[in-house]
């Protein structure tokens, strides 16, 4: 036979495979997708933590002003600002360091952490014993108390603890 006068092979068309489907997502999605999600979640955290120190700091802030422009300090106004400094603390520092804490040692973590020794030997000796007095001193200087505090709170929420 010739190549002429052979039958003419029947050949059909290339078919592409069909184009993949959009779901399920390749392996690679899914990671990507678990990534942000863990992402997301730890950028909430992180905004819900600063957003808890900012009120707080603002509620003792403005706790301060208060006391410093009221006249009448009463021992509850002091056990108040010893409450809100120690949930701000239990914020920054692990729970072990702070929750136990009371008196001269309450007063000792407050120097050390950022009170450079007026809490225990200035005007924050106070909030040692102040609360459970019937009356508070009446030399107390509350503006100083104030500033003491108000410095404490800024140098804390200020820069970052390890927790």
């Amino acid at each position: 036979m010739t190549p002429a006068a052979r039958p003419a092979l029947q050949l059909r068309d290339i078919h592409l495979p069909a184009e993949p489907g959009f779901w399920p997502p390749a392996p690679g999605w899914w990671i990507l997708a678990a990534l942000l999600l863990v992402l997301l979640a730890w950028a909430a955290w992180v905004a819900t933590r600063r957003y808890r120190l900012r009120r707080q700091r603002q509620r003792i802030l403005a706790m301060l002003d208060a006391l410093e422009q009221d006249t009448d300090t009463t021992p509850e106004k002091i056990a108040q600002i010893s409450i809100l400094l120690r949930r701000l603390a239990l914020m920054h520092y692990p729970r072990q360091r702070v929750a136990a804490l009371t008196g001269n040692d309450w007063l000792g973590f407050l120097d050390e952490s950022g009170g450079e020794g007026r809490f225990s030997h200035g005007s924050g000796q106070v909030l040692a014993n102040g609360p459970y007095q019937p009356a508070l001193p009446a030399d107390l200087d509350t503006r100083a108390l104030g500033d003491l505090v108000r410095d404490w709170v800024k140098k804390n929420t200020e820069r970052r603890h390890d927790d």
